[in-house]
């Protein structure tokens, strides 16, 4: 049986414009990955693989978990959601978003529009990140055994979309609630890819930790 760990990177910039700035873990990311590296070691938990994608966030993540040489994959890689939101804004009229609450009106319709190829000069086709995002899966669950794997909200999202046949609304309220080094949980069983835990943070269930469970 495969089994997949997805990992949702540390806390990033949370104060970021642009997909650069945002690409860095904030203090409290980087602690986020050395308290879920401690868990995970002193619950025995062993991987015969552990792949990343290549960002900044990602390897910083895999570093912080004790993990210095993961399999990097950059099918494994975040959507361009920055950019994303400015095309919106400028063709769709949909403000970008000043708030969490704005950020869960806005981000299901820029989904839509993205899915429907609405905007001129996407970085990204939507059906090239459902793509790269199932192939990246693949070639995961062709590896066999139990595999790490050090991504983003947007890539797992996607996945689950795939794994549980989601539209986007669910889809985005899947992504709304993706903490910060959390760990969600998918096995091939039977044929099937099958969603076994979701979002789950144990490394930051100590009440003096309670800060640490963060969204943004």
């Amino acid at each position: 049986m495969t089994h997949i760990t997805l990992i949702r990177h540390g806390q990033a910039n949370t104060h970021a414009t642009t997909a650069a700035d945002y690409d860095k873990l904030s203090d409290l990311g980087s602690q986020q990955a050395r308290w879920l590296g401690q868990y995970l070691r002193d619950t025995q938990a062993s991987f015969d693989h552990v792949w990343a994608g290549d960002m900044s966030r990602h390897l910083a993540t895999a570093r912080g978990m004790g993990h210095t040489a993961p399999q990097i994959d950059p099918r494994l890689n975040e959507f361009d959601y920055f950019t994303l939101a400015r095309l919106a804004e400028l063709e769709k009229d949909l403000p970008a978003p000043q708030s969490p609450e704005e950020f869960a009106s806005n981000i299901p319709r820029l989904m839509e529009f993205w899915r429907e190829d609405a905007f001129a000069d996407a970085p990204e086709r939507f059906a090239d990140f459902e793509g790269r995002a199932q192939g990246a899966v693949d070639d995961i669950l062709n590896a066999g055994g139990r595999a790490l794997v050090i991504t983003s909200g947007g890539l797992i999202s996607m996945v689950l979309r795939q794994v549980l046949r989601l539209e986007i609304p669910e889809m985005t309220r899947l992504m709304f609630l993706l903490r910060n080094s959390s760990v969600t949980e998918i096995e091939y069983v039977h044929g099937h890819l099958m969603l076994s835990v979701y979002n789950a943070v144990p490394h930051l269930a100590a009440p003096d930790r309670a800060h640490a469970r963060t969204f943004i």
